[in-house]
């Protein structure tokens, strides 16, 4: 930084603070060391330059929180509301999800009580990770006993210097048990309240669901199906002893032997890939992308295999349903045709729209799942109830949107871009991720085809009933659709019209 100083003082009479930019522009002229050593030299430093722009980044952000605190005040806002948009601001700025803005934002603000491991990390004894770990064993601490804890350690001094993560979380636990004993107690009181599920993608179409319990609940729950997984390998059942806890779970959580029946997918395909075998992968809202043969799976068998279920009992009929919902795509584009309502909340069909076109929250870097179905511009402010003007939003992003200083807006562009703007005045641009099919170039004979969601209810005017074989559900969906099945009589193509009054037809060629 002193290298950077002298020569931006060097272009004028007076010295000149450098900026962001030149630190920038200095670091990406540095040559790459000739010699091995010298790399590993060079992999050193930057360490230590993440390092430090990561500590200059948490002073600045308790810095703009503070600044933003006093105008807010200034402004007439409630003490209690004072703050609110300053953790999105700075998400956005990182290029992070308002969740983890928030979160980065607290940790900056405890790192103010902790002089001398912000030294560490300034340093680089102590990088953005290992930081975290202290300030979460020590979150639960006053302001006095953490900067207690903070002392006891000495980061700055290199006491910790070649820890790994798990002895700095058990050296900081030590020293926070000796400053508050009780602390423990107000650690586990607040950690029952944190109790959550939650669900990320696990490779080759698989997913992690995973359960945040209290102790004695997770215990109880793994041992009851584990008892009913050995007494079910005892009677025969081939499947691995994880094959039927997993499978026992899905049952009990869904009420069916499948998981599927009497809850929506949402699957989202093309209707070549559900009725012409096409590779054209689908969506799976709340998971993502998935192969085209796995959405057929989904749609046509709920996603089971005979190998995966125990066999079905006579006695008890089989109950699982598939809507198929036809969604229209605009040619060229594959952005799906608009919807309207002249109400002021987003009418059921219209929500379902906007959350097959926008997947996830609707906000730049985050990706919850949307809570909300919003107007881009307020209804108050003369927006209407549309699809052009409205956007999936999760709940925290929608509260801060409607915080003093930040406005949205759609402007044009291809898949639904919208504005959102700022209070600092700074400008982020989101648009809805590519529908099934949009991104494969198409022939002229065999244009891009309608999203074909599955799930719906019972009224959809596309509805089979399983179990029903392959070929009967196909050729129920497309008698329904007005598209021809393979494999049947009819002519090879047919035009479906538009439902939603685009005034356009659309001709496959199949």
């Amino acid at each position: 930084m002193e290298a950077v100083l002298g020569q931006v003082a060097g272009r004028g009479r007076e010295p000149q603070a450098p900026s962001i930019a030149d630190v920038l522009g200095l670091l990406a002229r540095v040559p790459m060391a000739s010699d091995d050593a010298g790399k590993i030299d060079q992999i050193r430093g930057l360490e230590d330059l993440k390092s430090l722009a990561a500590a200059r980044q948490a002073e600045t952000s308790v810095a703009f929180d503070l600044s933003q605190r006093r105008e807010q005040s200034a402004a007439g806002v409630p003490v209690e509301e004072q703050g609110a948009g300053a953790g999105a601001q700075i998400a956005l700025a990182r290029r992070e999800s308002p969740n983890r803005g928030s979160r980065l934002l607290g940790l900056a603000k405890a790192l103010t009580g902790m002089p001398r491991t912000f030294a560490a990390f300034r340093s680089g004894r102590l990088n953005e990770w290992r930081v975290t770990l202290i300030v979460k064993e020590t979150i639960y601490l006053s302001v006095e006993d953490r900067a207690g804890v903070d002392e006891e350690l000495a980061a700055d001094t290199g006491a910790l210097d070649g820890a790994g993560d798990r002895a700095i979380i058990g050296a900081v636990r030590a020293a926070a048990y000796r400053r508050d004993p009780t602390s423990v107690a107000k650690r586990a009181a607040r950690a029952v309240t944190e109790r959550t599920v939650s669900l990320r993608p696990a490779p080759d179409t698989m997913t992690y669901l995973t359960a945040l319990l209290p102790a004695a609940q997770g215990v109880a729950a793994y041992a009851a199906l584990s008892r009913d997984a050995d007494t079910a390998r005892s009677r025969g059942d081939e499947r691995s002893r994880g094959q039927v806890m997993a499978d026992t779970l899905v049952e009990r959580a869904t009420g069916t032997p499948g998981g599927v029946t009497g809850v929506e997918v949402q699957l989202v395909m093309t209707d070549r890939t559900l009725l012409q075998a096409d590779a054209e992968p689908a969506r799976l809202p709340g998971y993502g992308t998935i192969p085209a043969a796995t959405a057929r799976s989904i749609a046509l068998t709920g996603g089971s295999s005979a190998a995966q279920q125990p066999a079905p009992d006579p006695a008890v009929p089989e109950e699982l349903s598939l809507w198929i919902r036809r969604l229209y795509t605009a040619p060229g584009t594959g952005e799906l045709v608009a919807m309207d309502s002249t109400a002021r909340l987003f009418p059921p069909n219209l929500k379902r729209f906007l959350q097959v076109r926008d997947d996830t929250c609707r906000t730049p870097y985050c990706d919850a799942p949307i809570r909300h179905h919003d107007h881009i511009l307020g209804w108050a402010a003369g927006g209407k109830t549309t699809a052009g003007n409205g956007q999936g939003l999760c709940e925290a992003c929608n509260h801060t949107k409607e915080t003093p200083g930040w406005t949205t807006k759609p402007i044009p562009g291809p898949r639904h871009p919208v504005a959102t703007t700022t209070p600092t005045g700074h400008t982020y641009r989101s648009t809805a991720p590519p529908l099934p099919g949009t991104a494969v170039r198409m022939s002229p004979e065999r244009p891009p085809g309608h999203a074909v969601q599955g799930g719906g209810d019972p009224g959809s005017p596309l509805h089979a009933a399983h179990p029903a074989a392959k070929a009967s559900v196909l050729a129920s969906a497309a008698e329904a659709s007005g598209i021809t099945a393979p494999g049947s009589a009819a002519g090879p193509a047919v035009t479906t019209a538009c439902n939603y009054g685009c005034g356009s037809s659309r001709n496959y060629g199949l």
